[in-house]
């Protein structure tokens, strides 16, 4: 029967315990992982956050009352122990933090009695996510997740630190605002008072950290909510947590300075690991042509080869009306995979086309020097080898080509590139190679709007030798644009911001706003603008993103205490969940007939 604590107070947790302790009279609290009784000897091992102790009850030495209440503890029961911390006296567990010493108990309490768990409280569960998200509340007492919490709360920590000693002011910014048409959908939330009328959640404090150095505070951070209602996607969140940032009087290399020097402490003083900086760079284009995204996985070679220019002669037509269309032949060099068997590169194939390719053509080197290709019939012998050499080809290689627009040959081939890795198994987890990516483009032609819009945001700065092209030729202007990216993933970006209001008047229109419509979405930035604005650019992080590479998981829910699954909805909750009718009547709010 569960008992109060009745006076007992916890002295250490369960893993703060060393050799340096025994013979000291300590208490831990925590949780009952397991117990094993061996008739008359009952060893169970208890949990908190800081890890696992064993406890020994044995006949003769602990009272028999205790020896019996020991024997019927079950896993997740809640206890508290007092006891002397001694040596093992059986064999000692290496993989224990507390592997070399045990408590010989002198009281036992039982403080909640637990039903048993749907799944078994363990690392690296196999127990599928839908019950696991279900039960989050036990899924979070998992050990695993436990650490990927608690190296979430230490990267919040130093983070607030260093950017303190670095100057920055924390100010928090609202979270019920106007909605804006640019970006991604808004969660937006009806007023009871303004019927008719809707707050939005914001996508990002974009605006307010702008106002902020309108308002002189020079330096602003922020580890704050942001909220997008965008389409599905397993690794995606509808809420997600940004370190947000905003300088005064910087241009882009002072950005990436601060940055350079938060993302080093972060991993020297979390995982032990020396960032070297300065951080490459790399411009858009560049990251483009050499690795086919603008969020290069840099920890391994294989870049896309431009062959564009060997074979602009040869009778292939696929590659002949590439180039005649203003596209372009490249190729990606799989080293070592030449005698991948027909059906996985038709496989190959397949993948190539959920990215765009309307096939893919190869190459296959043999270990003797043959070759075996998808279209050599069209290939005269001295185009081939001139193609192979292009690509550095050599025995035992598969080459993989794509032709079509540039647009559709980086998309196949920058993700076809990571598909090999993982086949090849050459992707390191514990290496962590950055790259800051550049001069993005400033626009996108977009189909569906028949317009250019910001690749960004309204408020990026074009660089300044580009600024005459913005009304003649708008898709050649480069922004004052930067990504941070790890390992392939983007994990921050930011831009340097227009403070120019004839700039940001051009750059409107460009983006098809007329004067009013700019004023209506964004007049109290506008207005602010005309009192004195000073140079400034910002940075934002993905929070989830940063610690989910620092702490090796697959997927951003295993760093997020309360995760949302695939369709925004929360198993645990069951949110988003139907509301009164009368809560619906004092919004003034009608559903539709579904």
């Amino acid at each position: 029967m569960a008992e109060s604590m009745q006076g007992l107070k916890r002295t250490h947790r369960c893993a703060e315990l060393n050799e340096a302790n025994i013979g000291e009279n300590v208490t831990v609290m925590g949780w009952v992982q397991k117990n094993r009784n061996k008739g008359g000897l009952v060893f169970v091992d208890v949990r908190d956050r800081s890890g696992l102790i064993q406890i020994v009850f044995e006949e003769g030495v602990t009272d028999e009352a205790m020896l019996d209440t020991a024997a019927k503890l079950k896993s997740e029961y809640v206890v508290a122990v007092a006891g002397t911390v001694r040596a093992r006296q059986g064999a000692v567990n290496p993989n224990l933090a507390t592997g070399t010493i045990e408590i010989c108990p002198s009281e036992l309490r039982i403080l909640s009695e637990s039903e048993t768990p749907p799944f078994p409280i363990e690392e690296n569960s196999k127990t599928r996510e839908e019950l696991r998200l279900k039960y989050r509340f036990l899924d979070l007492r998992r050990p695993d997740i436990q650490r990927n919490l608690m190296m979430r709360s230490k990267v919040a920590t130093l983070t607030r630190q260093f950017l303190s000693e670095e100057g920055f002011l924390e100010i928090e910014t609202p979270f019920l605002i106007k909605s804006t048409p640019e970006g991604a959908r808004d969660y937006l939330v009806p007023s009871r008072i303004h019927q008719g009328s809707f707050y939005a959640l914001p996508q990002s404090p974009q605006i307010f950290k702008q106002l902020l150095m309108c308002s002189g505070y020079d330096r602003y951070f922020q580890i704050v909510k942001c909220f997008r209602d965008e389409d599905l996607r397993a690794d995606r969140q509808p809420e997600f947590t940004q370190i947000d940032m905003e300088l005064s009087f910087v241009d882009v290399d002072d950005v990436i300075d601060v940055n350079e020097r938060l993302m080093a402490k972060l991993f020297r003083e979390v995982l032990g690991i020396e960032v070297p900086l300065p951080m490459p760079r790399m411009t858009w284009q560049e990251a483009m042509d050499r690795y086919g995204s603008d969020k290069p996985d840099i920890r391994f070679g294989m870049e896309l080869v431009d062959v564009t220019d060997t074979v602009k002669g040869c009778e292939f037509a696929v590659f002949r009306g590439a180039i005649e269309n203003g596209g372009s032949v490249r190729g990606i060099n799989a080293k070592g995979q030449g005698g991948m068997p027909r059906k996985k590169i038709d496989k190959l194939v397949d993948f190539a086309k959920d990215y765009g390719a309307k096939g893919l053509a190869y190459i296959a080197v043999q270990e003797d020097g043959t070759v075996k290709s998808s279209f050599a019939k069209f290939m005269k012998e001295e185009e081939m080898s001139a193609l192979i050499e292009k690509m550095d080809g050599e025995k035992g290689d598969l080459l993989l080509f794509a032709a079509d627009k540039n647009k559709v040959v980086w998309s196949v081939l920058g993700a076809l590139r990571l598909e090999m890795a993982r086949q090849m198994e050459i992707l390191n987890k514990d290496e962590y190679k950055f790259v800051w990516i550049t001069e993005f483009p400033l626009l996108e032609w977009s189909e569906e709007e028949n317009r250019f819009t910001a690749m960004h945001h309204p408020f990026t700065m074009p660089m300044e030798e580009d600024i005459p092209y913005l009304e003649s030729d708008p898709g050649r202007v480069r922004a004052k644009a930067y990504d941070i990216v790890l390992n392939g993933n983007e994990i921050g970006g930011g831009s340097v911001r227009i403070f120019n209001q004839e700039i940001q008047s051009r750059m409107f229109e460009v983006l098809g706003f007329t004067p009013e419509q700019a004023d209506e979405q964004f007049g109290f930035l506008l207005n602010a603008f005309k009192y004195g604005v000073p140079p400034h650019a910002g940075l934002a992080y993905g929070l989830d993103r940063v610690v989910m590479l620092m702490a090796k998981q697959d997927s951003i829910r295993d760093v997020i205490a309360f995760p949302k699954i695939k369709d925004a909805s929360d198993l645990m909750t069951e949110a988003p969940a139907a509301v009164d009718k009368k809560q619906l009547e004092e919004l003034g709010l009608e559903l539709a007939e579904q």
